[in-house]
């Protein structure tokens, strides 16, 4: 399985940002801008904290596992490995629609802030944008903390 790459994340981020920004100037000459929803924050903020809570109780297990704890709960690999997926396939989702209300929300700021409700709008794709970190951020440390460590005696032989 490949690690996250944080630049693979930058460039969804912009080129879903871009799209949302020359999408959002388009529909805003042809009609109503589609308003960004209160739940949008709510919800990539609560899968950040799932993402969280995931990787300090995988940590806390394994930390007691190595401890040799009695009565110590090890951790399936499966299950790790079924974290970590979750967690990368969270963080590509969210740095796209991070993009997305990125661009809506640069659209927003740069037009109609003076209309209280464009004004929401723009608070609520900020927010978006920041929650989103929050599950990348999230993302990079559940996968940190499920990362095997390296196995020294894998590594090249001596030359003879």
């Amino acid at each position: 399985m490949k690690q996250l790459r944080l630049g693979l994340l930058a460039g969804l981020f912009a080129a879903a940002g871009v799209l949302s920004w020359g999408a959002a100037r388009l529909w805003d000459t042809v009609g109503t801008l589609p308003s960004v929803p209160l739940a949008a924050p709510v919800v990539l903020a609560v899968i950040a904290v799932v993402l969280l809570a995931t990787a300090l109780s995988i940590r806390s297990r394994l930390r007691a596992q190595r401890e040799r704890r009695p009565g110590a709960k090890g951790v399936e690999p499966l299950m790790a490995a079924r974290a970590v997926v979750f967690g990368q396939a969270s963080a590509l989702v969210a740095s796209l629609v991070c993009g997305m209300y990125g661009g809506v929300g640069v659209f927003l700021l740069m037009n109609s802030l003076d209309v209280p409700a464009r004004r929401d709008q723009a608070i609520y794709a900020g927010l978006s944008v920041l929650a989103g970190a929050g599950v990348v951020a999230a993302a990079f440390f559940l996968e940190r903390v499920c990362k095997l460590p390296d196995d020294e005696d894998q590594g090249t032989a001596p030359a003879v």
